[in-house]
């Protein structure tokens, strides 16, 4: 498993980007399965705004997404409906002392340093600012697993 850290931080708090979202609910990926059953077990941990839901909404309707999505007879509000119960829906976070070079990706790192939250991104424009993000409380990692909530 490939988790970047600097050192152990251990949060309640989740920011997941739309890749992730896609892999659990979309792509089903077994190496999600540890966080799926965590998001079961206690709701309201995974942190996301409108402004993700809506990416997401974007993110379904591209060609890949539908085809996939077709493939396993899944609408994509099935989709959206598992976001919606896996999240907590709240404001927007003022922006992080640290700048993505992907803006699209910004919203995801402020909300994780506004709530000192787990960010879990496959992206490498937020892998690479580990480092700077565990400054301000954020521990980022590309998969999740039971031992960062312990």
């Amino acid at each position: 498993m490939s988790v970047l850290s600097i050192e152990p931080m251990t949060t309640d708090a989740l920011v997941l980007d739309t890749n992730i979202a896609l892999d659990l609910f979309v792509f089903q990926d077994p190496s999600t399965a540890p966080l799926r059953d965590a998001l079961a077990r206690t709701p309201g941990t995974w942190l996301a705004t409108a402004a993700m839901r809506e990416e997401l909404v974007r993110v379904l309707a591209y060609p890949q997404i539908v085809r996939s999505l077709a493939a396993q007879a899944r609408p994509a509000q099935e989709v959206l409906d598992a976001f919606d119960r896996g999240t907590r829906l709240v404001d927007v976070a003022p922006r992080a002392a640290y700048a993505c070079k992907d803006a699209d990706d910004q919203k995801f790192i402020d909300l994780a340093a506004a709530h000192r939250a787990t960010l879990v991104s496959k992206d490498d424009a937020v892998l690479c600012m580990a480092k700077r993000l565990a400054r301000v409380g954020v521990h980022v990692c590309r998969q999740w697993s039971p031992a960062l909530s312990e």
